[in-house]
């Protein structure tokens, strides 16, 4: 018996010394950009279940969390739904950090309403009117009367930055807008008020038979008055920029990306990656966005 249990120990003894020799499996931390964040994590838990060993983490947070967590190194990749600033770029160099950047997939941005409200089309300067509060009633831009409900995202968002350059002319949100957390909850707030207006993801406009959601509208934006409106469900419209507020939506990482991280990063942009990307309603990129992120890798 004494000859068993010495044996038991010294077998539990070597087993623990095995463990802890063992390398802990790395986890790919991912932060960012709430448009982004059910895409990546879906990209994400399909590259999984093709990947053995791969690991995973996908936090969303909004683009400046992403952008924050990189330059702090708390997370290996940020997803962004805007350019970085030049004052983020700067302060991710002075601590060493040099972001690279992978655009994965493009966005139309959506302009959304209650599907009571009889509007089909908004010029992009009365979006930025009605976002800044100058148009307070419908019936400024026709027939509805209905006092405006303004439907944002919190300024730590991308897509409330990206609004606010290229939509709102650098100028400041109306004080009436909801801050909303992210996409889902513009959407419930365009399906609850009759007067609202909202922008969203092209991504998460559809239901899960890929039907517009009941109860929502998407407007048509023309670029000039009396133009052609065209819709973010357009990508014919998009590619061409013919649909006014489309952006591309990136990964970063610091410097090159190590190897799970590029590996990660590669099957994205590829045909795999690309085909799940268009699946969840965004658009695939185009040859010149693919080239640029396979020099990125190297």
């Amino acid at each position: 018996m004494n000859k068993t249990i010495v044996i038991t120990v010294l077998s539990l003894a070597l087993l623990g010394s095995l463990l802890l020799a063992a390398p802990a499996r790395k986890m790919i931390q991912i932060k960012g950009s709430d448009t982004m964040v059910n895409l990546v994590q879906i990209l994400a838990e399909e590259y999984m279940g093709k990947t053995p060993g791969a690991a995973i983490a996908v936090l969303g947070g909004g683009s400046g969390t992403g952008i924050t967590g990189l330059i702090n190194q708390t997370c290996d990749v940020a997803n962004s739904s805007r350019e970085w600033k030049p004052k983020e770029i700067d302060q991710a160099w002075e601590k060493g950090i040099k972001p690279r950047f992978f655009v994965v997939a493009v966005d139309g941005l959506s302009v959304i309403v209650n599907d009571k409200n009889p509007v089909e089309q908004l010029t992009m300067a009365q979006v930025g009117a009605l976002y800044r509060g100058e148009i307070k009633n419908w019936k400024a831009v026709g027939e509805y009367q209905k006092p405006v409900s303004l439907y944002g995202r919190q300024s730590n968002s991308g897509t409330y930055v990206f609004m606010q350059e290229f939509v709102l002319g650098n100028k400041n949100y109306s004080a009436d807008m909801k801050e909303m957390n992210g996409n889902a909850q513009i959407i419930e707030g365009v399906l609850q008020d009759e007067g609202a207006v909202g922008y969203v993801g092209v991504g998460y406009l559809f239901d899960q038979s890929g039907q517009v959601r009941k109860g929502l509208k998407i407007l048509k934006v023309s670029k000039e008055p009396g133009g052609a409106g065209y819709m973010p469900t357009d990508k014919a419209a998009v590619d061409s920029g013919d649909y006014p507020i489309a952006r591309p939506l990136y990964m970063a990482t610091n410097g090159k990306p190590k190897a799970d991280v590029g590996g990660l990063l590669g099957w994205i942009s590829g045909p795999e990656g690309q085909a799940i990307v268009e699946r969840e309603g965004f658009f695939a990129i185009g040859p010149n966005h693919k080239a640029q992120n396979e020099k990125n890798l190297r």
